[in-house]
């Protein structure tokens, strides 16, 4: 799966005043991520709101990305949740033409056992036509998918071809970097431990500040797969805060407001999300003025 080696990005989905998907702004998203050179985007991810959208509303949003992107970059969809026959039911009537892979977050509230991690993907990877990628994300699941179970999945199940690993734990990362079989993904999911994680032998990034800034870090995370890492550090440390805010009050709340800033799409989210605080506006607002790609 080398086309999804670098730079992905979480997309957001885009809303106007009254709450409504606001398909022209994200047409001009798409179309920013594609012509600044991410290597792909990851639609109806986690970030992109999906417990707040209806099933037609996540048609329409899967229809546009797809129509815009055109093929000109690969597409991976996320279909997760923590009912196992309800995922493998969405699997399974869902046209996957279009995409590359599926990215299914791992079981939250649940708190499953690592036997049930494993049962769980292991339906998963049965029911999908097309590659999975797992995504361990425990400070918003509750619980950790722990490096042995990947590696299991890994070794169990020829389409379950990576993990977006967002633990936030480097020596975690390194554990599954050295067990994983050679060709899986291991994929951070965390924007502040990208680059270490590239460096260490990681596939890149499914980014959220990417989508901002997405010209300036892909070119980071490519300086990284090359080995280059002094040019590589000298590109994060323009990021390193602007990643603190856009996570202090909750993603997508900063996300939003710094695609705001740069006349892309509004802030709006929906409940039970809220809009950023306007002492972290102006500390975005602040950010961008000041970068300097």
């Amino acid at each position: 799966m080398k086309k999804l080696l670098g730079t992905g990005v979480a997309l957001v989905t885009p809303f106007n005043s009254d709450k409504s998907i606001d398909f022209e702004a994200l047409e001009r998203l798409v179309n920013y991520q594609i012509t600044q050179g991410v290597d792909y985007l990851v639609v109806l991810g986690t970030t992109g709101e999906p417990a707040t959208l209806t099933l037609e509303e996540k048609e329409q949003v899967k229809q546009t990305i797809v129509s815009v992107t055109a093929k000109r970059v690969p597409l991976v969809l996320g279909i997760g949740g923590n009912n196992t026959a309800a995922v493998v039911e969405e699997i399974k009537s869902t046209d996957l033409s279009n995409f590359s892979a599926i990215l299914s977050v791992a079981p939250y509230y649940n708190k499953p056992t690592q036997e049930g991690f494993y049962q769980h993907f292991k339906a998963i990877a049965l029911a999908s036509d097309v590659p999975v990628i797992i995504y361990n994300v425990p400070s918003r699941t509750g619980k950790n998918v722990e490096p042995n179970t990947i590696v299991r999945l890994a070794s169990d199940f020829e389409n379950i071809i990576g993990v977006k690993e967002a633990a936030g734990d480097i020596e975690q990362a390194m554990r599954l970097l050295k067990d994983v079989p050679n060709e899986f993904l291991v994929i951070s999911g965390d924007d502040m431990i990208a680059l270490p994680m590239t460096l260490l032998g990681g596939a890149g990034v499914i980014s959220v500040i990417g989508q901002a800034f997405p010209e300036s870090f892909s070119k980071m995370i490519r300086l990284a797969m090359q080995g280059d890492n002094k040019a590589a550090y000298t590109q994060f440390y323009k990021f390193i805060d602007g990643v603190d805010f856009i996570f202090e009050e909750g993603n997508p709340a900063g996300i939003k407001t710094m695609l705001e800033t740069l006349k892309i799409c509004s802030p709006h989210v929906r409940l039970p999300l809220v809009e950023a605080s306007s002492v972290l506006k102006k500390k975005i607002s602040n950010f961008v003025a000041n970068y300097q790609s």
